[in-house]
């Protein structure tokens, strides 16, 4: 399994996996947790990803998407500062330029790809590596994110424990916010074994997992 990280710039050379990512975000979200999203034609897409932001995917040997997240920078736009502002304790998002947004988180556990451990999905933990060592290359060192407490729970077990920024909202989720580090301890207890970095080629970041 590898990470492919994918820049706004890159978008038309990697549009056949971005198709995927939305097909795959529209299952989880929308089919399967049952959220309040907008699907078309069988994609699931909002308005942040109008904002340009930067893609990582997990991408099975075989040339499936295992997983995906979106991220972008916590001074611009984010689902936090417009449609969470209520999961925050002083009802706005305290951004600063090392901060960065994740969201859409989600992971195809129909995939035979691997467990660590028996315990979380190999694109779970190969996801979290990436999205630390990415922040930490680009140079943020917290992430924020408004989640559930399903995710809570996953984060706890991977060693990679939430930081609440609010009090939980009850819909047909309940809902939070929270704070991560993005630091090189983070990573070590994230990251599975045969993880590779992500490096530069040809100008495009690239990273992989065994």
């Amino acid at each position: 399994m590898r990470i492919l990280t994918i820049r706004p710039h890159h978008y038309r050379r990697h549009r056949s996996f971005l198709k995927q990512m939305h097909h795959l975000r529209a299952a989880v979200f929308g089919e399967r947790l049952e959220w309040n999203v907008s699907i078309t034609a069988g994609e699931e897409r909002d308005q942040f990803d109008g904002y340009e932001p930067n893609y990582l995917l997990a991408i099975t040997q075989s040339g499936l998407l295992a997983g995906c997240v979106r991220l972008l920078p916590a001074c611009g736009p984010t689902m936090l500062g417009q449609t969470f502002p209520h999961l925050l304790e002083t009802g706005s998002l305290a951004a600063h330029p090392g901060m960065v947004e994740s969201s859409r988180f989600c992971v195809d556990t129909s995939l035979i790809s691997g467990r660590e451990g028996a315990q979380l999905h190999l694109a779970t933990l190969t996801l979290f590596a990436g999205i630390i060592e990415w922040s930490i290359a680009n140079g943020y060192n917290e992430i924020v994110t408004a989640t559930d407490l399903r995710f809570e729970r996953i984060l706890k077990r991977a060693g990679w424990p939430m930081r609440r920024l609010g009090e939980a909202a009850i819909g047909n989720t309940v809902a939070i916010a929270g704070s991560l580090p993005a630091d090189r301890v983070s990573f070590e207890r994230v990251c599975p074994q045969g993880y590779r970095s992500i490096t530069q080629l040809n100008g495009a970041p690239i990273g992989s997992a065994a």
